[in-house]
């Protein structure tokens, strides 16, 4: 499965490639037709003219990736895919500044003496290139300008089809390489593809998710000021996913709203009513409202997606799973999903927290542990609780002090270290705060597991 996802992985970056370069390869054919180059355009306007067109494809190529596509993020991971979104952002903003960059320097001259008298394609242009700049500021200085995340996410999609939306018609205006019609059909190609991509997430999407409604079973408070929410299909079967994926979730709105917020499953893969749970920690407005929903009331659901799954591993020895604080989220559905499906794979998990009250889900830890001979729980606590909180713990449950390190992992699973060595398959999934897991990886690649078997999922979408 691993091997199926690399290809179908190099695939899609390949293609990604192509239809970024393109419009340049366009371009060069344009120049090999047409056997000498156009009149007053030197080699610098065509600098500019080729980037450009590349910046404004790679542009429209970001619908793509934030469109929630299964198929499309089923080999990287949302995580990645996010990730590779903004990192990508910041190449397609430096391709499209150096356009007219480029253009003033080598046209200064002319361009000074008539400053407001540009016509109507440059000043489109000049508009795009500031709404795609207020695009990148908004979202690298969001939390600094005291914008919320609905706030923001609803700024993002406007300013980025503004930004779009000029470009292309900065480039149908000003007209050159659209003099044949094959040059025309490549731009009515990508601006389609750009229409129906927004009309795919903001109209189509929304009205599917309309006709599957979700009802509120219930709202349960749980440790460390989380709380579970609880939702049923309503009129239809629900929905399947794999443990440790997420969904996106609205409350008091409509699809439409663009008011969604992803959380993982918490709840096993395997249950039969077709229910589903997420275990949601206060954090914000938004999650510190959850408790506030009524049984009965409607919710929508979109999912499943994410690759931090034991289901993408079918083959594996055993997992390794790695928690601080919420991120237990995807790992109680693992564990549930696996005494739900009688796995008797051996389950390690690393529980970190402040105390010993910050454990979502710590008593039922302790339960399962009882009855599941294949799962060894460690909580990692910043502050031990006392004596009588440690009584009666089963054997295979222990509580350290301190932080997950390499040897505290060491310690209480040799058998990372030791199947590493011998070469048998081990993954390890880590969810939680960004320090951590970063430092979790540093020290699994200690110990000699490779970097193709820890998986970690991060939720910064902006």
């Amino acid at each position: 499965m691993r091997s199926t996802h690399l290809i179908t992985g190099a695939l899609w970056g390949g293609a990604y490639l192509a239809l970024s370069l393109a419009p340049l390869g366009f371009v060069l054919l344009t120049h090999e037709l047409s056997g000498t180059p156009q009149p007053g355009r030197s080699f610098w306007t065509e600098l500019s003219v080729g980037l450009g067109f590349v910046g404004l494809a790679m542009m429209c190529l970001q619908f793509a990736l934030t469109a929630r596509f299964p198929w499309l993020k089923a080999p990287y991971g949302s995580d990645v895919v996010y990730a590779f979104h903004r990192a990508i952002s910041v190449v397609s903003v430096v391709l499209v500044l150096l356009h007219p960059l480029l253009l003033f320097v080598t046209r200064w001259e002319q361009m000074k003496q008539r400053p407001f008298t540009h016509p109507w394609p440059f000043w489109l242009g000049t508009a795009s290139v500031v709404a795609l700049l207020a695009l990148i500021v908004v979202s690298v200085r969001r939390k600094q300008l005291g914008i919320s995340y609905d706030a923001w996410r609803r700024g993002h999609a406007v300013l980025a089809m503004l930004a779009v939306a000029l470009a292309v018609a900065h480039v149908l205006l000003v007209g050159h390489y659209l003099a044949e019609p094959w040059q025309r059909a490549l731009w009515l190609v990508y601006t389609g593809a750009f229409v129906l991509l927004i009309a795919y997430v903001r109209v189509l999407k929304p009205m599917l998710e309309l006709r599957r409604p979700w009802r509120v079973r219930s709202v349960k408070p749980e440790l460390g000021g989380a709380v579970v929410l609880t939702l049923e299909p309503d009129g239809h079967a629900g929905l399947r996913f794999a443990p440790g994926q997420f969904a996106w979730i609205t409350l008091w709105d409509s699809p439409f709203s663009d008011r969604e917020h992803p959380f993982s499953f918490s709840g096993s893969a395997e249950k039969k009513d077709g229910s589903v749970e997420f275990t949601i920690k206060e954090l914000g407005d938004w999650t510190r409202r959850v408790r506030e929903a009524k049984p009965g009331q409607r919710a929508f659901v979109d999912g499943p997606f994410g690759a931090l799954s034991a289901d993408r591993h079918r083959d594996a020895a055993g997992f390794a799973l790695f928690a601080g604080g919420i991120g237990i989220t995807p790992m109680l559905s693992h564990i549930r999903t696996f005494a739900d499906r009688g796995d008797a794979r051996p389950l390690w998990l690393f529980y970190g927290a402040k105390d010993w009250e910050s454990l979502p889900h710590r008593e039922e830890l302790v339960q399962r542990a009882s009855s599941m001979p294949s799962l060894r729980v460690v909580f990692v606590l910043g502050t031990m609780p006392g004596s009588a909180s440690l009584a009666n713990l089963p054997a295979n449950v222990r509580v350290q002090s301190g932080m997950i390190t390499r040897e505290l992992i060491d310690a209480h699973a040799p058998e990372i270290r030791e199947w590493s060595r011998s070469g048998k398959r081990l993954e390890c999934f880590i969810c939680g705060p960004t320090p951590m897991m970063n430092a979790i990886e540093q020290h699994l690649s200690g110990l000699g597991v490779e970097m193709g078997d820890f998986h970690a999922e991060r939720f910064n979408l902006v």
